[in-house]
């Protein structure tokens, strides 16, 4: 006779901590068709949503780099651009290592398993798992993050000491703890109440997570990054409402960010979308470019607003993330997320970010470009348009001509030089 034990998976953990494989997945073709019709609904919404064809007259040539820039400001920019990439692609690749060691090795079990013994309880193992984790990633890239900072200082990009630094960094990794436990902890809570059918109930929730973080985002986390002010009535102000009246753009303020504590170089953003949405400066841009200069700029930043990109990108940011916990859930294979496969859930969702940095940095750069055009067409001004190129250019050290594979994988915006090419061809007519 076959008892109610036997008849039932074996999920229990191994000697490592980590559980042993289950007879059968039910959850599989659940999680097929979540990744299925997600992929499907995030490529139909980019489809509809994107603009691929926002230049008129179709695919830019970049200017040349000559025509731009003198030959002592590209070789600056290049050799700042080449030690960046080595600090930012060391560190992305190390921190890849790590996820990967923790996750497919034995070392992050047997924290799993040790913290098993502390608590008893999963949903405390869960977050916990997740912070001690992430916390050794960031340790061992702490030394990278190091070389960036001092590199970034030395060539004037920023004038933040070491204990800013260490705030940044500390706040930074916080939200990056919380968030992701709060995410990891969502699906194993509905992998133990849906066994079954967890792959689609967490593919709701996480889509969710997204929007609702896209939309609260600008009142809970950037004011732990920066303190925010209105801008102050003036010309500039009153030109600023104007014009966002003009695009059809409702605007009740524009907000500047002390962002001067931290960079010297120019930005200006929108977040959020409905109620939370917000047009945020920089006060370096306000202290360094000129009235029509910043008008482009915010003329760029309205046509995000006007077109609701922030909504966009957060409806597919919430589709994507539905369509990873599908392949999530593929990728266990026979292993429900427990609490013990929470280093192996981190290092897929490592790859997974990695891998989907070209299509989401290629949706990216198509939006900017409408912002672009938005922002020619709306103030009819190329030459102040070009001029800001190239103070942003300059004042970031952005390397005018990057090598293809790195504009493709991690450029978010299209490179000043097809900006510029750009800014030409509307001046043109």
């Amino acid at each position: 006779m076959t008892s109610s034990a036997a008849a039932r998976p074996d999920s229990r953990p191994d000697a490592s901590g980590s559980p042993r494989p289950e007879a059968e997945a039910p959850w599989r073709t659940t999680a097929l068709v979540v990744a299925v019709v997600g992929a499907l609904a995030f490529a139909l919404v980019a489809w509809w949503r994107i603009p691929w064809d926002a230049v008129p007259g179709g695919r830019l040539t970049p200017v040349p780099a000559t025509s731009a820039f003198d030959p002592a400001q590209i070789a600056r920019a290049e050799e700042y651009s080449r030690w960046a990439r080595v600090w930012g692609w060391g560190s992305l690749a190390l921190s890849l290592v790590v996820a990967l060691v923790l996750g497919l090795g034995p070392w992050g079990g047997r924290v799993m398993a040790r913290l098993a013994r502390l608590t008893g309880r999963w949903w405390l193992q869960v977050p916990l798992g997740v912070a001690l984790l992430l916390l050794v990633g960031r340790l061992v890239t702490l030394p990278l993050a190091a070389a960036a900072h001092v590199h970034q200082t030395r060539a004037g990009l920023t004038r933040q000491g070491w204990a800013g630094f260490a705030r940044d960094l500390a706040v930074g990794e916080a939200i990056t703890i919380v968030t992701t436990g709060l995410a990891v902890l969502a699906v194993v809570a509905c992998a133990r109440r849906a066994p079954r059918r967890w792959p689609a109930v967490a593919a709701g929730l996480a889509a969710a997570l997204v929007l609702l973080g896209s939309f609260v985002y600008p009142v809970l986390v950037e004011p732990l990054m920066n303190r925010f002010t209105p801008l102050p009535d003036g010309p500039l102000r009153s030109e600023i409402l104007r014009l966002a009246q003009r695009e059809g753009v409702p605007l009740q303020d524009v907000l500047v960010a002390d962002a001067s504590r931290r960079t010297t170089t120019l930005n200006a953003y929108v977040s959020g979308y409905g109620s939370t949405r917000r047009v945020v400066l920089y006060d370096t841009l306000l202290q360094t470019l000129d009235r029509r200069e910043t008008l482009s700029v915010v003329a760029h930043e309205l046509t995000h607003a006007r077109e609701d990109d922030v909504l966009t990108g957060s409806v597919l940011g919430a589709l994507g993330a539905a369509t990873a916990v599908g392949l999530l859930g593929l990728a266990l294979g026979r292993r429900r997320p427990e609490a013990a496969t929470v280093p192996r859930v981190l290092a897929l969702a490592a790859v997974a970010t990695l891998l989907a940095a070209p299509v989401q940095n290629t949706l990216s750069r198509q939006i900017e470009i409408r912002a672009d055009v938005g922002a020619l067409e709306a103030t009819g001004d190329p030459a102040a348009f070009e001029a800001m190129q190239r103070q942003l250019g300059l004042r970031s050290l952005n390397d005018p001509t990057p090598p293809a594979w790195s504009q493709l994988w991690f450029g978010s915006h299209p490179t000043v030089l097809t900006r510029l090419a750009l800014a030409e061809r509307m001046a043109r007519g």
